[in-house]
């Protein structure tokens, strides 16, 4: 497991683990699996299972598979199996040469189907999907046997073997459990096992038209790769008795299954079902929009497979169901970057400004320090001139009392430069707009300090005109602004946040910002931490994702709650 300086906390599955290990449970290793169904790209709720299933293999000196539930093959694609291997390689794990399919057992699968028909456990039925609805019956009301129910085992294999064989068109048979149709469990009503689909298989080519449910196939597969915990989110908790059916009946190795929670997080969506609409609809620019929940979204947004780890130790692992704030996940990458990421300067909105008193042609360098808090980053030399940019919202011509920066007759502090006072306004004479500020500096405050004592009550950024580099640069906010947009009867894509995204293609960025790589982060002295987009940037375009802000609204929800 990755080194992030974290001691795994004691959980109920840990525990559990610890225990079978003390009893002797299993006679080999521990073996876990991270089973992705490739019909969409992961997301942050996958990352708190591919750190659980991963870390704890490891943890225990054992193995994590990869395996792809792709016994689906309407929906998925090879496109999805590539972002799922980059996903889980990013957040820093290697299932080395364990990658396995479903489909992989396909054989298998279709030989267990036949023992249970063998066994009088299984039989074809040929009601159709609407009617089995109905004789399912309901959460009060047991359901009706099929008529097809008693089909003999002859009958039940000859019907089987032609569903294989292509002779049946879709929803003409399935393949159902036999168990008991009045069970309070509905998941033991006689299942489906399979179902007829005559549809291209990205790795099978058309060699099947019959299909594993996910039901069949979850404890079976598990079964085949001798996982000894099988890891599930919590709605798969009704789903055991079935599982342990299966394997009871096939007689094969019994693998423990283990539910927790699944991860909810503020102002996201975690469905896939509603991912997919988001993208399809174009709600957003795709599966790696930095507003999506994706862990390709993540990763383009500047997130670090580090924090991401962080955050999936932090919250923890539960088995009730619960809401995390989001306000977790980017407290994580802001104490990650606070201590690695290099500060530069930027102004976002720039306000031109003339200092009437320093030399027209002179170009002063001076030395502004990388990271305060981590002193071996050293310094770096920041050019300054007559003409600077500062932010629109650092002057305001008719302050409130509660206003510090820069207003006509009002010194401030040019961060690692010089105090300046706004001698001056100029506007658009048609609009009324302040378009430059007209300033004096003191050439005794090299540095930011005065040598007579002076004080001022703000230090503002800044970047010389001549110097600056021009940048896109994209801010972002919540993609849904309702804290819980799965209460939204009308689903994303109907109360997107609008101020989601903002494009900032005018901003003055320092020189040394020139040379950013894509995939480099820094902080925005004063603006937040920023990540070169590895997709939009090339050498003659930059285009800055801004990560998160400065402002740490966790510490503030942690204060509240203590």
């Amino acid at each position: 497991m990755p080194e992030d300086g974290i001691k795994p906390a004691s959980n109920f599955i840990r525990n559990i683990i610890e225990d079978d290990l003390k009893t002797g449970r299993w006679e080999t290793h521990i073996h876990t699996r991270f089973p992705p169904e490739p019909n969409g790209y992961l997301h942050i709720g996958h990352a708190k299972s591919i750190c659980l299933n991963f870390g704890i293999a490891s943890d225990y000196g054992g193995l994590c598979n990869l395996r792809f539930d792709d016994t689906n093959p309407g929906k998925e694609n090879i496109e999805y199996v590539e972002s799922i291997k980059t996903d889980v390689r990013w957040l820093g794990f290697d299932w080395e040469d364990r990658e396995f399919y479903a489909s992989d057992y396909f054989e298998a699968l279709y030989q267990y189907a036949v023992d249970l028909i063998k066994k009088e456990k299984a039989y074809v039925d040929t009601l159709s999907a609407e009617e089995i609805r109905k004789y399912r019956g309901t959460l009060t009301a047991p359901g009706t046997d099929s008529p097809y129910r008693n089909r003999s085992i002859e009958e039940n294999l000859d019907l089987f073997s032609r569903m294989r064989g292509g002779e049946f068109a879709e929803g003409t048979h399935v393949v159902r459990a036999k168990i008991d149709m009045a069970s309070p469990n509905l998941n033991m009503r006689d299942p489906v096992l399979y179902r007829i689909l005559h549809a291209h298989h990205h790795r099978t080519g058309n060699k099947w038209c019959i299909y594993p449910t996910y039901d069949f196939a979850h404890g079976q597969c598990d079964s085949i790769e001798g996982i000894t915990h099988s890891i599930c989110t919590l709605e798969f908790e009704d789903h055991r008795p079935l599982y342990d059916w299966f394997l009871a009946s096939l007689e094969i190795h019994h693998p423990r299954q283990i539910e927790f929670a699944r991860l909810n997080l503020t102002h996201t969506v975690l469905s896939k079902r509603k991912l997919i609409r988001l993208v399809q609809e174009g709600h957003v620019g795709g599966w790696d929009d930095p507003r999506m929940p994706t862990i390709a979204g993540i990763r383009r947004r500047g997130y670090t497979p580090e924090s991401i780890r962080t955050f999936c130790e932090r919250i923890g692992v539960a088995r009730a169901n619960s809401m995390v704030d989001i306000a977790l996940l980017e407290y994580c990458i802001r104490e990650e970057l606070n201590r690695k990421a290099p500060r530069v300067m930027g102004v976002l909105h720039p306000l031109r400004i003339v200092i009437e008193n320093y030399p027209e042609n002179q170009v002063e360098m001076l030395q502004a320090v990388n990271n305060p808090e981590d002193p071996k980053m050293g310094a770096r030399e920041v050019p300054f001139s007559r003409l600077l940019y500062i932010e629109q919202e650092d002057f305001m011509e008719n302050p409130p009392k509660s206003y510090y920066r820069l207003a006509p007759g009002r010194e401030v502090r040019l961060r690692y430069a010089y105090f300046i006072r706004c001698t001056g306004v100029v506007k658009d004479p048609t609009t009324g707009e302040v378009i430059e500020l007209r300033c004096m500096y003191d050439p005794a405050t090299k540095g930011g300090d005065s040598p007579d004592g002076r004080k001022v009550k703000a230090t503002i950024h800044w970047v010389s005109a001549s110097h600056a580099v021009t940048a896109e640069v994209r801010l972002y906010d919540h993609l849904f602004a309702k804290e819980n947009p799965d209460e939204d009867k009308e689903g994303p894509g109907f109360q997107v946040n609008p101020n989601s995204l903002q494009r900032l293609t005018s901003c003055k960025l320092e020189p040394s910002l020139s040379g950013a790589t894509p995939g480099s982060r820094y902080q925005f002295e004063r603006l937040g931490y920023f990540y070169v987009d590895p997709v939009d940037s090339d050498i003659q375009k930059k285009v800055f994702n801004r990560i998160v802000t400065l402002r740490d609204t966790w510490a503030k929800i942690q204060k509240k709650g203590a």
